[in-house]
């Protein structure tokens, strides 16, 4: 439940639209709701301005399904990470309406339009084409929460002049988020070049020594750019979502 539903809500008791049996019943649900496997946390856009996402990863696709249709009887918008397309079709035809992200892995179902908050665009920039499915998470997630978001793959530093030639894209973006895997030099790269937060996502690409994005990891978090902050390996989702709080 958003601030503006809680709102309707009250005046609809107060008017005496709604009995207050009726308003108390809707609101037990709504800081939280036990389906026996999983606890819907209801209470989540009020609490931090967009609802709770779904982990699709572990998770079969019964107990998606039924977290998705409690989630749309709050009213509240979906976004699934981590499906794989067996189980993407699975829900898809339980939610016709809802959209699969292929490359992201990610599922979307707008129960209501999604506002736009953001101040600014956020740029998500990869270092290679290998880098674009976990920067795909991220354009997902700040598109749902709301901000304008703009694109640039595959410029990474073996080529370092392809990322020179879009500086005024640099400068005009409000957050950037950098995905990048092998040796994860990009962020620090462009966090030399702007004045803005810079989100480095060390990505699982390399090989060997790479060790599935330690290497990547070990390099962001040692970046002598200050304007450059590193969540976990893969994180799209995270990159994307701590972008668009600062983006607000």
């Amino acid at each position: 439940m958003d601030t503006k539903r809680l709102q309707a809500l009250l005046h609809s008791i107060q008017s005496g639209e709604t009995s207050v049996e009726e308003g108390m019943r809707l609101l037990k649900l709504l800081p939280f709701e036990d389906i026996g496997e999983a606890v819907i946390d209801h209470h989540r856009t009020l609490r931090k301005g967009f609802p709770e996402v779904i982990f699709g990863e572990g998770k079969d696709h019964e107990q998606i399904i039924k977290i998705m249709e409690r989630m749309m009887k709050a009213e509240e918008n979906i976004l699934v990470t981590r499906v794989g397309d067996g189980k993407a079709r699975v829900i898809l035809r339980r939610f016709p309406e809802a959209t699969y992200h292929t490359r992201a892995r990610a599922i979307t179902l707008r129960v209501k339009d999604v506002q736009e908050v953001g101040k600014g665009v956020i740029l998500v920039i990869t270092a290679g084409t290998s880098d674009i499915p976990v920067a795909e998470e991220a354009v997902v997630t700040v598109t749902m929460m709301g901000n304008r978001v703009e694109t640039l793959f595959d410029v990474g530093v073996s080529g370092v002049h392809r990322l020179l030639n879009h500086r005024e894209k640099l400068l005009e973006a409000n957050v950037l988020i950098v995905v990048a895997g092998m040796e994860g030099a990009l962020p620090t790269v462009v966090g030399g070049l702007v004045d803005r937060p810079v989100v480095a996502v060390p990505t699982s690409v390399g090989y060997g020594a790479a060790f599935a994005g330690l290497a990547s990891l070990l390099a962001m978090l040692n970046s002598c750019a200050s304007n450059v902050a590193v969540v976990n390996i893969d994180n799209g989702f995270a990159a994307g979502y701590i972008a668009s709080l600062i983006n607000r």
